[in-house]
């Protein structure tokens, strides 16, 4: 697509798109019955217009069958799961018995880190991102901790270079291999939160196993944003949160991915709990825990029926969908917001993105910054502020147009002038 900064530009694009209607499926916030723009799917997505029914389905199930609701009605929530691994099995490149809808993000990373960190001897070091989302950082720091290390030396972070911001790939596969004899965990981001990088996570993934070390990724910012092949890209484990692109309300249960050939070996470690043990025998309350030969393996506790249901109404757009049109408008939308946003020529705008990335795009402002992002909101503009001076901004393929790219960055242009 030949962008042009014509406003019949946006116009064009948004009435050929395939999947304008797919805009309607969603509650677009609203102030003085004016549509706002909401550029922030990166840290809340918004809610389907069918979320309500289908949490109201659980809630009229449970006031109905009450307890027996886990093995009566049309859908039984014993089997609830199941409606959900096929449709997340597209988004992640993956098998369904390969995937897990359990638990938050950081609990399931403490979970898988509890199977695949397993430090022997001088093989205990772990290769992360620096300045990875906090969360990971406390995980990290906490969990070497547990096993008695110094996290300082355990540890090692890979900086973007002097000067720059974002991590060259060439950096993180040398710092991979500089530590080889001593690596045992590469644990990743698929996108980077701060500047909207989108590293190699096949590439990450085959120099870890060149050197004997698990491939792990924390795709919060990647799941239902970024083209994912995990099973064919042969990655270890890795963990999502399912808010963000994924549209599944504040809080939202997570997911999971483990590798199908951990998923039935019974000797691989973990933390185990009541519903991950074997289907057929789990109502048996037998001692000795039988794990179930799928990702569903790794659950710990009776699944939250009603985050589940408002996971599902999301989960069904996206199938409805497809992850190649998304990913392909997803892309386009952020390349025409940088395309714009590359001839305001102001110095004070620096794009820290990359060209290899999802649907974020981050803006450094030397100056002005905080007051500019003020600004976008009493205008209407739903974007994420983080210091020193970065505003993030994720047009999503699902809800957004070219149009409100358009306008977002008519007003930079004139915040900024």
């Amino acid at each position: 697509m030949i962008f042009t900064t014509d406003p019949a530009f946006a116009k064009h694009a948004d009435d050929n798109d395939e999947l304008k209607e797919f805009r309607k499926k969603f509650i677009i916030p609203q102030r003085q019955g004016k549509e706002q723009i909401y550029f922030l799917g990166n840290s809340l997505g918004l809610q389907p217009i069918t979320t309500n029914a289908a949490i109201k389905e659980v809630l009229d199930q449970w006031s109905y069958y009450g307890v027996e609701g886990f093995f009566e009605g049309e859908k039984p929530w014993l089997h609830f799961h199941d409606q959900l691994t096929g449709p997340l099995s597209k988004i992640a490149g993956a098998k369904p018995a390969e995937i897990v809808v359990m638990n938050h993000l950081t609990v399931n990373l403490h979970l898988l880190m509890a199977s695949f960190y397993r430090p022997l001897g001088k093989r205990n070091k772990i290769i992360c991102e620096a300045k990875a989302f906090p969360s990971d950082q406390y995980m990290l720091e906490t969990h070497v901790k547990h096993y008695g290390f110094d996290p300082a030396a355990t540890i090692i972070e890979v900086h973007p270079r002097e000067g720059e911001n974002i991590i060259r790939h060439e950096d993180i596969l040398q710092k991979i291999d500089e530590h080889k004899e001593e690596l045992t965990l590469v644990l990743w981001g698929g996108v980077n939160y701060y500047t909207g990088q989108l590293f190699d996570i096949k590439n990450i993934t085959k120099a870890a196993h060149d050197v004997g070390a698990i491939a792990g990724f924390d795709l919060a910012h990647a799941a239902g944003n970024v083209e994912l092949q995990l099973h064919e890209w042969n990655v270890d484990f890795a963990c999502w949160c399912s808010y963000k692109y994924l549209n599944s309300g504040p809080g939202a249960v997570a997911g999971a991915f483990i590798h199908e050939r951990y998923i039935a070996d019974k000797n691989v470690p973990r933390l185990a709990g009541w519903w991950g043990y074997e289907k057929a025998a789990r109502f048996k309350m037998e001692k000795g825990f039988k794990p179930s030969p799928t990702a569903e393996g790794w659950q710990l506790s009776t699944p939250p029926m009603i985050l589940l249901a408002a996971h599902k109404a999301s989960l069904e757009i996206f199938d409805a969908a497809g992850m190649d049109r998304l990913i392909k408008k997803g892309n386009t939308l952020s390349d025409y917001l940088i395309f714009l946003l590359t001839k305001i020529n102001q110095d004070n705008i620096q794009i820290l993105t990359p060209g290899h990335k999802g649907c974020q795009v981050s803006l450094l402002f030397t100056k002005g910054g905080r007051q500019i992002f003020e600004e976008l909101s009493r205008q209407g503009i739903f974007a994420d502020w983080r210091e020193p001076g970065v505003i993030r901004v994720a047009p999503v393929p699902l809800y957004n147009t070219f149009e409100e790219v358009y306008r977002f960055a008519e007003v930079i242009k004139k915040l900024s002038a």
